[in-house]
């Protein structure tokens, strides 16, 4: 993860955010073995700008609550490390405010295995999945994470 860092995660709240994405080398991303869909999105704000590559692109939701991005792996896969990047600075209330970690075999049966808490978040946050469970690195699929308490929409770039 991250060597310095202005982030701060204490009790499942996470404040201010990495500049840089700065991941450990035996660390691999994960997200193009995945399909990804997300409940709603305004028209040009899907999936695509989600994942991109590109910072000045974003998801933004367009519908009711809760606001959801699903991640379903062909096979069963060993996540350790969730990495968003949030910008309140621009965003402002469309900034998630608290994610939802689900995972399960199928969505049937996710079951929540993180929470946290963005207090004005800037830059990459990290969510390690990987603590003191003995179950972890998570060993299940489909995935899915969803930000509750939008005012209207919400925007992860």
């Amino acid at each position: 993860m991250a060597t310095e860092s202005s982030e701060s995660e204490e009790e499942g709240k996470i404040t201010g955010g990495n500049q840089h994405l700065i991941v450990d080398d035996d660390l691999r991303e994960m997200g193009k073995k995945a399909a990804w869909s997300v409940s709603s999105c305004k028209t040009g704000n899907g999936v695509s700008s989600l994942r991109d590559d590109n910072l000045e692109t974003y998801w933004q939701s367009d519908g009711a609550q809760p606001h959801l991005v699903n991640i379903q792996f062909q096979k069963k896969v060993k996540l350790q490390l969730v990495v968003l990047y949030v910008d309140f600075k621009l965003d402002e209330s469309y900034t998630p405010s608290k994610i939802s970690i689900r995972a399960g075999d199928g969505f049937h049966n996710l079951k929540e295995i993180k929470t946290v808490e963005l207090v004005k978040p800037t830059g990459w946050v990290y969510l390690s999945l990987s603590g003191n469970d003995p179950r972890n690195p998570i060993p299940h699929q489909p995935f899915q994470f969803t930000s509750r308490e939008f005012i209207t929409y919400s925007t992860v770039r």
